[in-house]
């Protein structure tokens, strides 16, 4: 999946369909999450940007559900 279309202010959501998050930025082909959204705790994460399955208007759907996501993503 190309990335590039993923832009600031982006929703980031499982393939449930539930939130993972907020897009701070790309960074390489990784997707740094805001740290003050709700599943953040006060941190930034880090996605692969191949874990993202599509992107549809202004989110960015994943592969993997949100419940993964959060044991798999990185902090910085």
């Amino acid at each position: 999946m190309n990335i590039s279309g993923i832009r600031e202010h982006m929703k980031v959501v499982g393939a449930d369909n539930q939130p993972v998050g907020i897009v701070d930025h790309v960074d390489g082909n990784r997707i740094k999450l805001t740290k003050d959204g709700p599943q953040a705790g006060g941190k930034h994460h880090y996605i692969p940007g191949d874990w993202v399955e599509e992107i549809e208007g202004d989110e960015v759907c994943l592969r993997q559900n949100a419940q993964e996501a959060f044991k798999q993503w990185k902090t910085d």
